[in-house]
């Protein structure tokens, strides 16, 4: 077995941006150029610094996905705020392992599949703005919830969860699909957090405080 695989095909531009990002990046570009062609310097720069952040947020580096049996791969950058064995909730019948990663407007925000398998319901909850780093957001922010069940019949479930900032989340799968550990399917807009919900079996390779890539870093593994 290969150490690693690409669950994607590699970009084909040096600085990848996700396509969400474009609106945005061009309405920084747009207006940058008419604060230039009206000869305001001050806002031009700013506008141009404005549009360069924009396109730092939402850029897309390809990332080669670990191949270790079992392994459960990060779905998004960040930092581990939670790592601990929970009671049963609504997003499990049973008890489980929680993981809550939480991305500042620094980290990349493309959001990948933590475990191949197939998507069995995807549940969208129109909630508050909380910030993404508490413990609230997780139960009262808006979030989209995505449940996969694995070939080896285990359940898992993740949780897009909107920030204090982010307004927009953003999920390309649809009940049904088979997916791809690794695989990109969606973004976050402007800082945010993301649960992993394991079988509280699995073996936890993380811990709160650690750094994690998506798709890159192994959160645990399946028993």
């Amino acid at each position: 077995m290969k150490k690693f695989s690409w669950p994607d095909p590699p970009g084909q531009t040096a600085f990848p941006i996700a396509r969400a990002g474009y609106p945005f990046i061009f309405a920084a570009a747009f207006v940058t150029v008419i604060f230039a062609l009206l000869g305001l310097v001050i806002p031009a720069v700013g506008g141009l610094l404005a549009a360069s952040c924009i396109c730092c947020f939402f850029r897309d580096p390809d990332r080669v996905i670990p191949n270790k049996l079992r392994a459960v791969v990060s779905p998004a950058d960040g930092k581990i705020v939670k790592a601990e064995l929970i009671e049963k909730n609504r997003f499990t019948e049973e008890n489980c392992i929680k993981i809550s990663i939480f991305m500042s407007v620094f980290n990349v925000h493309v959001n990948r599949i933590p475990y191949a398998g197939k998507i069995t319901d995807i549940c969208y909850y129109p909630g508050k703005f909380f910030s993404a780093n508490l413990d609230k957001a997780s139960k009262n922010n808006e979030h989209n919830a995505i449940f996969i069940e694995t070939d080896n019949g285990h359940s898992i479930c993740f949780v897009q969860i909107a920030g204090l900032i982010a307004r927009r989340i953003i999920c390309g799968l649809q009940q049904g699909d088979t997916v791809d550990r690794g695989q990109r399917f969606g973004i976050i807009c402007f800082g945010s957090r993301l649960d992993v919900y394991l079988p509280a079996d699995s073996d936890i390779s993380v811990s709160t405080g650690d750094k994690v890539k998506a798709g890159a870093s192994i959160l645990g593994f399946l028993s």
